[in-house]
């Protein structure tokens, strides 16, 4: 057959119903021809092409405005003169650019958001529904607060095809509307579209604005995923490695990938390990403080232990000193700190202050436990650059709690200074500022945390009042602009652990995992913390701290155990990896929770491990060679690293994990342990000492390094920055 357009047939349909056709709107509308595509029962004929049909109102009729989708429902009845064709070559559609322009002006045009509510759920009736073979968990798409599934195809033309459905009628008006715009779209003109271009959109009813915007956002992130995963199978490209894994759910843990697997293998300790741990810290009152970012091996004792022993606490920086105290005012005579140097040093000072100078303190090794911030800030550099912050008065030092006391104690002698946690860093700052008229502040030492928050801030300016006063009562659009010339941070201080949350990674992430929960700590390069800052606009992320990470994931996995359907949560750790021991306690138990109800569903949760390149390490040349490992030269390097030694990150670093938090072993706990108390002399090198030494004013280290971290706490009781340190800001030489 040629391929010239050949009419076959031309006929007349009523409005009455037809057995054998069906009417559908015509995702390609044109001027000549009407807005109607005929279905037939049993799929398309396939000697067609195209059937194209011309509405001709009745004669009586009153003339009614058409809206992109679907002529005027009112209409009381009409003619269509249709025309079958055959092998004709698909003409070029309109662009969805063009289309989604349409539905703008259309929706725009509805003044009161109940009309555009209205509108939404007539283009929802005309959806078709969704094979229920298409309704799988691989089709879910994430983050709506309906459920959603979602079908994508690429056509013989290389067009997109687009089918989705949903359990809320409001979800479906907005699938219908997507899919109108972009079925039959070309792939670049599918991945061109924005999230922001759906923003003019505006539909919604009052208060539910937010959750509407997300389904918009997510439905097409979905689209776009995988209308790049079909063009890159399209093309011969190998599919890309997936990062490691955690899969979660109330029966049990599944690894995927090496790496996961050496976290998971740590996530049911020995008995016999905890029992010894258990009896030691009994016996002799010891209460241990250990951060999120130990190695799994220790945390998954340390986790079982504290069903059996209640003074053992995991969590960030801020709270391991105010729960030493809390331990010490339970009768416990000695503290064990599983962190870096400071952390141990701030513990020491912190019971000091609080009158417990008898109880020992003691860290899990004989060798010093460094941090790379920590000596970024104790550096000339560092000194000289708060030598100019000096000058600037009225001058507001903010120090990240990740630095010694002793830089604590000297930076506060040359600016005031006030310590933060990437908690509270942005409501610290933003206080300092409507609290005293024209302050500089000048932050330090990570460089990405600063950069991170002037470009929050840079964000705010594009936010009404009304959003910026959520935040913060005392500050508007011209507060927030007008401060950004006052904000000052250090520019050679980077933790070497969200160092590897970098481009490639990023790149990775947005490949393969645009359509997961973003989680990021707030120390992350810039593109890491754009990526999670985009998804957190639409309620798909977080960015924070180690904490405000753990609490994300958990209210998520609640709300779905809410809904009580079977669901599919996909979380991406920006992060260290030791996190995890924390994450998977806390879903467990969550699930755990939802199981013992009667008819509850199934959710899963899967952790994924974001892995750089850079994080490969090297082991010895004699190791066995995995089918996961390459051999370069003398040395095996493993693809993904795993936590056994030898295999890179729990011993030697890498992977999104501390070498310096990885110095804290469960042997070095229980030596320290089993010493105690009569054996001190072997752990003198263990001991968290005091500082003895002076300030270059002549001051004691100890009490000046401690009064910027009693400003923190006055700040997190209070909220307002404390008298004190607002006079020596004022009063500063």
């Amino acid at each position: 057959m040629d391929s010239a357009t050949i009419r076959a047939a031309s006929f007349s349909l009523s409005s009455s119903p037809s057995s054998f056709f069906s009417l559908l709107p015509n995702p390609n509308p044109s001027p000549n021809h009407g807005l109607f595509s005929l279905r037939f029962p049993g799929g398309d004929l396939p000697m067609f092409k195209s059937i194209r049909c011309v509405q001709s109102p009745p004669p009586d009729s009153a003339p009614f405005s058409r809206s992109p989708l679907m002529p005027n429902s009112r209409t009381r009845g009409f003619s269509l003169s249709c025309s079958v064709v055959t092998f004709s070559p698909a003409k070029t559609s309109e662009l969805a650019s063009s289309k989604l322009g349409r539905l703008i002006s259309e929706f725009q045009a509805l003044e009161e958001p109940v009309d555009r509510v209205k509108r939404l759920l007539h283009y929802a009736s005309l959806l078709p529904q969704l094979e229920e073979s298409a309704r799988v968990a691989g089709n879910r798409v994430m983050g709506c607060t309906a459920q959603v599934w979602l079908e994508v195809k690429m056509d013989g033309e290389g067009k997109m095809r687009f089918a989705a459905d949903s359990d809320s009628e409001i979800t479906k008006g907005f699938c219908s509307c997507l899919i109108w715009v972009l079925d039959g779209a070309a792939p670049k003109e599918v991945l061109a579209l924005k999230t922001e271009d759906l923003a003019a959109l505006n539909v919604g009813l009052p208060g539910a604005g937010h959750s509407r915007v997300n389904t918009w956002h997510n439905v097409l992130i979905g689209m776009q995923k995988r209308t790049k995963a079909l063009v890159a199978e399209r093309a011969g490209k190998p599919r890309p490695d997936a990062f490691p894994s955690l899969i979660i759910n109330a029966d049990g843990i599944r690894a995927k990938g090496s790496y996961a697997e050496a976290q998971a293998r740590f996530l049911f300790p020995e008995e016999l390990r905890v029992k010894e741990l258990v009896n030691v810290l009994k016996e002799k009152k010891i209460g241990v403080v250990a951060h999120f970012y130990m190695d799994p091996e220790v945390q998954g004792v340390l986790t079982a232990a504290q069903k059996e022993w209640p003074h053992i606490y995991i969590s960030d920086s801020l709270v391991m000193a105010d729960m030493a105290v809390k331990m010490a005012k339970a009768g416990c005579q000695f503290i064990t700190v599983l962190g870096v140097d400071f952390m141990a040093e701030n513990v020491r000072a912190i019971l000091d202050q609080a009158g417990f100078g008898e109880v020992g303190v003691y860290r899990m090794s004989n060798e010093r436990i460094g941090c790379s911030l920590a000596d970024a800030a104790a550096t000339p550099a560092y000194m000289n650059y708060l030598e100019a912050a000096s000058a600037s008065t009225p001058a507001l030092h903010v120090v990240y709690i990740n630095t010694s006391l002793e830089t604590k104690a000297c930076s506060h002698e040359l600016v005031p200074t006030i310590t933060c946690t990437s908690s509270n860093v942005v409501p610290t700052i933003l206080q300092a500022f409507a609290q005293i008229p024209n302050l500089n502040i000048w932050y330090g030492p990570d460089t990405y945390m600063g950069a991170n928050i002037r470009e929050l801030l840079q964000q705010m300016t594009t936010m009404t009042d009304e959003e910026i006063a959520v935040i913060h009562l005392q500050h508007n659009r011209d507060s927030i602009k007008s401060l950004l010339s006052h904000l000052h941070y250090y520019q050679d201080g980077t933790c070497i652990v969200h160092h590897l949350f970098g481009h490639e990674v990023v790149e990775k992430i947005n490949e393969m995992y645009c359509d997961a929960f973003l989680t990021a700590h707030l120390e992350v390069p810039g593109e890491m913390f754009s990526l999670a800052m985009e998804a957190k606009r639409r309620g798909m992320g977080v960015v924070g701290s180690t904490q405000n990470i753990l609490d994300f994931i958990k209210q998520r996995v609640q709300e779905s155990l809410d809904k009580n359907h079977s669901d599919h949560l996909q979380f991406v750790l920006g992060t260290e990896s030791g996190m995890v021991t924390s994450i998977v306690a806390a879903v467990r138990n969550l699930l755990g929770s939802a199981k013992s109800s009667s008819g509850s569903a199934d959710v899963t949760v899967e952790i994924v491990f974001p892995v750089s390149s850079e994080s490969m390490t090297k082991t010895p040349s004699n190791s066995s060679l995995g089918r996961n490992s390459v051999r370069r030269g003398d040395f095996i390097l493993p693809v993904i690293p795993g936590v056994a030694s030898g295999e890179g990150c729990s011993i030697h670093g890498g992977c999104a994990s501390c070498p310096y938090m990885k110095m804290n072993t469960l042997s070095s706990l229980l030596k320290v342990c089993h010493h105690l108390p009569h054996e001190k002399e072997v752990l003198s090198d263990y001991e968290a000492g005091r500082f003895h030494s002076e300030t270059p004013n002549g001051n004691s280290i100890a009490d000046v390094g401690c009064e910027p971290i009693l400003y923190m706490r006055h700040f997190q009781a209070k909220k307002e920055l404390p008298e004190k340190l607002v006079s020596q800001i004022l009063h500063h030489p």
